[in-house]
C-alpha cells in the first residue's frame, strides 16, 4: 500500500506540472495572437441589425443613400463665402473627400459636384445648369454667377447655410474597402479629416466634421486611455485582496488567473478573425472582475473548510465541490446572455 500511495503521489504531481505547462503554453500562444489585435469599429455594429427599421433601411438605402456620412463644413468667420480663398479651399477640400479611401463618390455633394444644379424659369421657359459650372475658375466675376445661380436653387440652407456664411462637403462611407476587399480602417478615415482639418483651417475660416468615422476615432484614442485604467484595477484589487486574504501567494495567484483568462479571450478573439469593438472594450474589465469575484468565493469556502478542521487539500477539494454548479450556471448563464 506504501509503494501504491507513493506511486500515486508521484503520478498526481507529474499530472499537475504537465496541466501547468499546457497552461502556459496556451496562454503563451494566445497572448502571442492577442498582440496582434486590433479595433475593428462598424457602422453595422453599432445598430440593431434585426430591427425592422433597419432592414428597411438597408433594404432602400442604396436607392436613398445610406446613413453612414461624413460631413465637412467650411464657416467663414467674418463676411460670406462669396470670395476667392473661400472657394479654392471649398474645391480643394470636395477633390480631398472624393479621394479618402472608404468614400462613395457618387453620393458626394457640394457646389462642386456635377450633380448640384439650379432649376429656373425666364420668359423663354425653364433654364438651368451646374451651380459651379466645370471650367469654373476663382474670380470675383465667377464667383458672383454662382451666387446668383446658387439663390435660385434648392441648396441653400443645405449644402450652403442661409446666411452665405457657410458651405459643407458631405458624402457616404462604405462599410468594407473597396481596394483590399477587406473592412473600411476608419482611423486611416479620420487621420485624413484631420489633415484636411488643418490644411483649410485659416485665421478666417473654421472647418467642422461630423460623422461616425470621426466619432468612432474620439473613442478608439479614449478607449486606449481604459488601459491605464485597467492596470489602475489591478493594482487596487491586489491591495484589497491582500488585506482580505492576508496571503501573497493567494493575492498573486488570484490576479494571475484572472489575467489569464483575458488574455486567452483576446487571443482567441484574434485566432477566430475578429477585431475588438471599441464599444466593447469595458468587458475586458468584466471577464477580469468575474474571475477575481469567483476567486474571492472560491477562497471564503477555503478558509471556512480550514476553521472547521480540515486539512488545507481536503479544504480545497470540499470548497470546489461546493462552488462547482453554481459557479458553472453562473458562468453559463452570462455566457448565454451575451450570446
Amino acid at each position: 500500500m506504501t509503494r501504491l500511495s507513493a506511486a500515486l503521489a508521484r503520478w498526481q504531481i507529474r499530472h499537475r506540472v504537465a496541466l501547468l505547462l499546457l497552461f502556459i503554453v496556451i496562454t503563451l500562444v494566445l497572448g502571442y495572437h492577442a498582440s496582434f489585435l486590433r479595433m475593428s469599429p462598424g457602422f453595422d455594429k453599432s445598430i440593431p441589425v434585426h430591427h425592422d427599421y433597419v432592414q428597411i433601411y438597408d433594404e432602400y438605402g442604396p436607392v436613398f443613400g445610406g446613413a453612414n456620412t461624413i460631413i465637412v463644413a467650411l464657416i467663414q468667420k467674418t463676411g460670406d463665402i462669396f470670395n476667392i480663398d473661400f472657394f479654392n479651399r471649398l474645391d480643394n477640400a470636395t477633390q480631398d473627400l472624393l479621394l479618402t479611401t472608404g468614400v462613395d463618390r457618387s453620393s458626394s455633394k457640394s457646389l462642386f459636384t456635377p450633380q448640384v444644379n439650379f432649376v429656373a424659369v425666364n420668359e423663354e421657359g425653364f433654364i438651368g445648369y451646374r451651380i459651379v459650372k466645370p471650367e469654373f475658375t476663382a474670380t470675383m466675376e465667377n464667383i458672383r454667377e454662382v451666387e446668383r445661380n446658387l439663390v435660385q436653387s434648392s441648396y441653400v440652407g443645405r449644402l450652403v447655410t442661409p446666411d452665405f456664411k457657410g458651405a459643407l462637403v458631405r458624402a457616404e462611407l462604405v462599410e468594407w474597402n473597396p481596394i483590399t476587399g477587406e473592412r473600411l480602417d476608419y482611423t486611416e478615415v479620420a487621420n485624413k479629416l484631420d489633415q484636411m482639418r488643418a490644411r483649410y483651417e485659416s485665421d478666417n475660416i473654421d472647418v467642422h466634421i461630423i460623422g461616425f468615422a470621426k466619432l468612432i476615432d474620439n473613442i478608439i484614442d479614449a478607449a486606449l486611455g481604459v488601459v491605464q485604467f485597467f492596470l489602475l484595477a489591478l493594482v487596487i484589487t491586489a491591495v484589497l485582496l491582500y488585506f482580505y486574504s492576508r496571503s501573497l501567494q493567494i493575492t498573486v495567484l488570484v490576479l494571475l488567473v484572472s489575467t489569464t483568462a483575458v488574455i486567452w479571450q483576446l487571443g482567441l478573439v484574434q485566432l477566430l478573425g475578429y477585431g475588438i469593438d471599441p464599444m466593447s472594450i469595458l468587458v475586458v474589465f468584466l471577464i477580469l472582475s468575474i474571475g477575481i469575484s469567483h476567486a474571492v468565493q472560491m477562497t471564503n469556502a477555503w478558509k471556512l473548510e480550514l476553521v472547521a478542521g480540515n486539512s488545507n487539500q481536503q479544504a480545497a477539494r470540499e470548497a470546489f465541490t461546493k462552488l462547482f454548479i453554481p459557479g458553472s450556471t453562473a458562468l453559463l448563464t452570462l455566457a448565454v446572455g451575451f450570446g
